[in-house]
C-alpha cells in the first residue's frame, strides 16, 4: 500500500512524463482479505493486492485516456504515450471544462488500522461461531466474511491533489435446511471489524431458515410490506439518478414537470421522509472527493418531505448558472449523489417488531436480489424477495410464504410509506450499501409467486 508521500511522487512523475497541458492521475492500491464458507466448513481464504495508476490527457478538448498496473519508469511513461495517442484520435468535447486549480478536501474517518490489516485470525473465529450456530440446530451455513483497505490519490497539472484511505468489512451468511427446503440470512457491514457480531447473525440467519420452513402459496398482489433495513435499502438507494439537475431539467427524471421546470422545492414524500449524503458519517466509509473532483459535502436530498436539492456537474452548473453539488464524496460523476457509500435515509427511534405490530395484515420482507431497472424515468424496478417472506396478521408474524417477484420504484415506495424504524448501515447482496430504516409501505406491487428458495 501508498504512503501520501508515495502516491504523490508517482503523480507527480506520471504527470512530468505527459507533453499535454492538461494531465490527471489517479494512483490507487487495494488490498482484501476475505475467508468463504459453505457447507458448514471454509472453502476459500485469499489475500489479494492490487495497484494502477490510471491517466487522462487533454488538448483542444480532445481527450484520452489509459492505466497501468505495472509502476515501473517504463510502463509509466507508455501509458502516459498511449493516453496521447488515444486523446489525438478522439473529437473534441464541446462540455469539457478546463482542470480544477488546488481543492481543500475535507478530512473523512474511514480508517481503523485493525480492519486495514486483519487477516484470517481476526476471520475465523467469526466463521466458527455462524457454523457451531448451523451444526447445532442441523442446519447448513454458508457465507463471507471480508475487509478490504484502499488508498487513492489524485493529482493533475495544474497543482491539485488528494490522498485517501479507508478500511471496512462484512459479514454475510445463508442458513438452509439440509434439504435446501428452507433459507434464513443475515448481514452487517463494518468500517471496523471488531464490531462484527457474528453470534447474532448465525441466530437471526438460523432463525429465519426455521421460521420459513414449509413456506405456503399466497395469491400475488398489492401487498402493506415492512421492509427490514436491507430491502428497504436495496430500493431506496436506486433513487439516485433521479436527483440529476442535467436529466431532470432536460425532462427525463421522476423530478421533471411535464412542459418544462423542476420539482425542486415541492412536497412528494411524507414529512418524516428526509434523504441525504452525509460523507462524514463514521459508519459507512466514502471519498472526500466527488467524482468531478470538488470536495464532497453532507448535502439533503429530501428534506421532510420536500425536495431539497438537485444534483448538478460542473458543466450543467456553469452552463445553467447554478453551484455544482458536491454530494457527499464518490466516484460516479454529476448523473446523481456522486456515489461513495453515503446515502442515509432518517430513521426513527422505533424498533422493527413495534413496526411490525402495528400491521393488520402485510408481508415481512427480509431482502432483494437480481434487482433490473424497468423504467429509468419513474425508476421502476423489479426483482425477487430472497430468503424469508412472512404473512403478518394483527401485528404478528404467523405464515411463512413463497417469494415473489416485485415491481415497484424507490419514489413510489418513499410516497407510499407510513413509518420507518431504526436506521442502521446494511448493504445488500448486490454490493450497493447505505444506511437505512426499516419501513412499512402501503401498496407494494407483487405480481407473481417465484417457487425459488
Amino acid at each position: 500500500m501508498f504512503t501520501r508521500d508515495e502516491a504523490q511522487k508517482i503523480a507527480q512523475k506520471v504527470i512530468g512524463y505527459s507533453t499535454f497541458p492538461e494531465c490527471q492521475v489517479s494512483v490507487t492500491a487495494s488490498g482484501q482479505a476475505y475467508t468463504r464458507f459453505a457447507n458448514n466448513g471454509i472453502t476459500t481464504a485469499s489475500l489479494g493486492l492490487r495497484q494502477n495508476v490510471s491517466v487522462t490527457v487533454t488538448r483542444d478538448a480532445k481527450t484520452g485516456s489509459y492505466a497501468a498496473d505495472d509502476l515501473d519508469d517504463a510502463s509509466l511513461r507508455a501509458a502516459v504515450k498511449k493516453a496521447e495517442e488515444l486523446a489525438n484520435l478522439a473529437p473534441p468535447n464541446s462540455e469539457r471544462l478546463a482542470a480544477l486549480g488546488p481543492q481543500q478536501y475535507p478530512r473523512t474517518f474511514d480508517l481503523d488500522e485493525r480492519t486495514a490489516k486483519a487477516r484470517a485470525p481476526e476471520m475465523i473465529p467469526h466463521v466458527k461461531t455462524i457454523i457451531d450456530i448451523a451444526l447445532k440446530q442441523k442446519l447448513v451455513a454458508a457465507g463471507l466474511i471480508e475487509r478490504t483497505h484502499r488508498v487513492t490519490a489524485v493529482a493533475n497539472k495544474t497543482g491539485l491533489f488528494g490522498f485517501h484511505e479507508a478500511a471496512d468489512s462484512q459479514l454475510t451468511t445463508t442458513v438452509r435446511m439440509a434439504d435446501g427446503s428452507s433459507s434464513g440470512w443475515a448481514g452487517q457491514p463494518s468500517t471496523r471489524i471488531a464490531e462484527l457480531d457474528s453470534a447474532k447473525l448465525g441466530a437471526v440467519a438460523s432463525e429465519k431458515c426455521a421460521q420459513w420452513k414449509n413456506a405456503q402459496r399466497i395469491d400475488p398482489g398489492n401487498y402493506t410490506v415492512v421492509l427490514e433495513p436491507t430491502a428497504a435499502a436495496d430500493i431506496v438507494r436506486l433513487i439516485e439518478s433521479g436527483f440529476s439537475g442535467r436529466n431532470t431539467e432536460e425532462g427525463r427524471t421522476f423530478l421533471s414537470k411535464r412542459g418544462g421546470g423542476t420539482m425542486l422545492g415541492e412536497k412528494l414524500f411524507p414529512e418524516f421522509i428526509t434523504l441525504r449524503s452525509d460523507p462524514f458519517d463514521p459508519r459507512q466509509p466514502s471519498s472526500p472527493w466527488t467524482g468531478d473532483l470538488l470536495p464532497a459535502k453532507a448535502i439533503t436530498w429530501i428534506d421532510k418531505g420536500v425536495t431539497a436539492n438537485l444534483a448538478y456537474d460542473r458543466y450543467w452548473a456553469t452552463k445553467t448558472g447554478k453551484q455544482p453539488t458536491p454530494g457527499g464524496g464518490g466516484r460516479g460523476g454529476g448523473g446523481g449523489f456522486g456515489g461513495g457509500g453515503s446515502l442515509q435515509l432518517d430513521g426513527t427511534e422505533t424498533p422493527l417488531e413495534s413496526l411490525i405490530a402495528g400491521v393488520e395484515r402485510g408481508l415481512l420482507i427480509t431482502h432483494f436480489w437480481y434487482i433490473r431497472g424497468v423504467n429509468p424515468q419513474t425508476l421502476q424496478q423489479t426483482g425477487l424477495t430472497r430468503d424469508g417472506v412472512f404473512l403478518i396478521e394483527n401485528g404478528k408474524i404467523t405464515t411463512p410464504v413463497l417469494n415473489f417477484r416485485f415491481l415497484e420504484s424507490p419514489v413510489r415506495l418513499l410516497k407510499n410509506t407510513t413509518k420507518v424504524g431504526q436506521a442502521i448501515r446494511v448493504r445488500g447482496l448486490e454490493g450497493g450499501m447505505m444506511i437505512a430504516p426499516a419501513l412499512v409501505a402501503t401498496d407494494f406491487p407483487l405480481p407473481s409467486i417465484s417457487d425459488a428458495i
